[in-house]
């Protein structure tokens, strides 16, 4: 009896593993395709328009994450907590609110984005104008990615985002034509917008715009915390970026972004692995809650090594290639790889204890994790570009990403004790 009970207990553990690598596969297959985009855009206006003119595509960039982040963190973080493998009638009802809440969200900003554009004129107001007509489909594109990685369908995602790479080719072609930064923005977005089209057929589902507002009343106790701690992250690259601009130079973004490209195929792996952590660490909590801290320690190390094996191999790549890659961008580029790097580096080693933060509810902890480490983020940019122009900048933001990893790591190991010690407070806030 011995034997057999072994044997029912060890066929699920090998069957939950090869799922979770089977899940993490998908992630990183889905955002190698998005990445891909992304990468083809930032290369093409890189080569094809010069460091100035990247300079303000990477404005319209960083306004982007802004927006993305307030869409994830009202619509998409809260579907990932708390709807991940749970009955398919459940998820679907979910899905349908927190899709019409990101259609939503993109519609009402893509309207203020819009009007800034043409309020700013210039080389940077048709840039900003074209992103806001594009907003709602990249919105919803991005959050078709999260539901499905949510249902545990990352293949979905993958399809999702290939679709969009298919798109973006032919659209690419035309604004090579136009030869401006609007152009390619609106060739981003509108390939974009097909696979938005394309993730409604996938899942058979219609994103209710009309149940947002019941959607926001129900997750308010994270949405609202996730919304303010997404912002603070994306809205402190957009500071960032902006005094930089005005300090140093539009140059000096473009710069800083050419990079942050460099450092785009690992970013990808990242990334890819961010759609899968949260999801995968709540799961972890509900079947083995005391591995959840080894965890998180082994998704955030591994990725702080992986950032700095790549940074190593980059800064023993020859210039012809770094020139090949970047055009005109790369000799300014350059000399910001090792600053990077240690950022990635840092990023990553938060990014395991964020997810485990995540996994507990914990948004009263994360929400203070992410206000220092923003905080730090736009003072060590600016401060640093005061004092040594691009170069101190980027040694800055190296800091401040460090430094706010370790609290990161704080504030997880006291979650971890209050979660495991009945006598402590319930550190959840769901």
């Amino acid at each position: 009896m011995t034997t057999e009970g072994e044997k029912t207990t060890r066929a699920p553990a090998g069957s939950a593993r090869r799922a979770l690598v089977g899940r993490l596969s998908w992630g990183l297959a889905d955002q190698a395709a998005s990445s891909i985009s992304n990468f083809a855009v930032g290369i093409y206006v890189a080569r094809s328009l010069g460091v100035t003119a990247f300079g303000v595509f990477s404005l319209a960039w960083v306004t982007y994450g802004v927006v993305l982040n307030v869409s994830r963190g009202l619509a998409t973080d809260p579907l990932v907590v708390r709807f991940s493998g749970v009955p398919e009638a459940s998820w679907r009802g979910a899905t349908a609110r927190s899709t019409g809440t990101a259609l939503g969200v993109g519609s009402v900003l893509g309207v203020v984005c819009l009007a800034a554009g043409f309020g700013l004129g210039g080389r940077v107001g048709p840039a900003f104008a074209a992103l806001g007509i594009m907003l709602p489909g990249l919105l919803l594109q991005d959050a078709w990615r999260f539901a499905f990685f949510a249902a545990g369908t990352g293949r979905k995602a993958f399809l999702n985002d290939v679709v969009w790479g298919i798109a973006l080719v032919p659209a690419l072609v035309v604004a090579a034509h136009v030869d401006s930064v609007a152009a390619f923005v609106l060739a981003w977005g509108a390939s974009a917008t097909v696979a938005a089209g394309y993730g409604c057929l996938q899942s058979g589902i219609r994103p209710r715009t009309a149940q947002a507002r019941g959607w926001l009343r129900e997750q308010r106790d994270l949405g609202y915390r996730y919304l303010v701690e997404n912002v603070s992250l994306s809205g402190a690259s957009q500071v960032r970026a902006y005094g930089l601009g005005v300090i140093v130079g539009v140059g000096a973004v473009g710069a800083v972004r050419g990079a942050e490209l460099l450092m785009g195929p690992f970013l990808a792996v990242l990334m890819g692995l961010s759609l899968v952590t949260v999801p995968e660490a709540a799961r972890v909590l509900r079947r083995a809650p005391h591995q959840l801290g080894r965890f998180c320690l082994l998704l955030g190390g591994g990725q702080a090594a992986g950032a700095l094996l790549w940074g190593s191999a980059l800064l023993l790549t020859p210039g012809r290639l770094g020139a090949l890659a970047l055009g005109d961008v790369w000799h300014s580029s350059s000399h910001l790889i090792v600053q990077i790097t240690l950022s990635v580096a840092g990023a990553g080693l938060g990014t395991g204890a964020a997810a485990g933060l995540r996994a507990l509810g914990a948004a009263r902890r994360s929400l203070r994790c992410q206000l220092f480490a923003s905080a730090c983020y736009v003072g060590g940019g600016l401060g640093g570009a005061a004092a040594g122009g691009t170069a101190g900048s980027a040694w800055g933001v190296a800091a401040a990403t460090l430094g706010g990893s370790a609290v990161w790591w704080l504030q997880l190991r006291s979650a971890l004790r209050e979660h495991h010690d009945p006598s402590i407070p319930e550190v959840r806030t769901s």
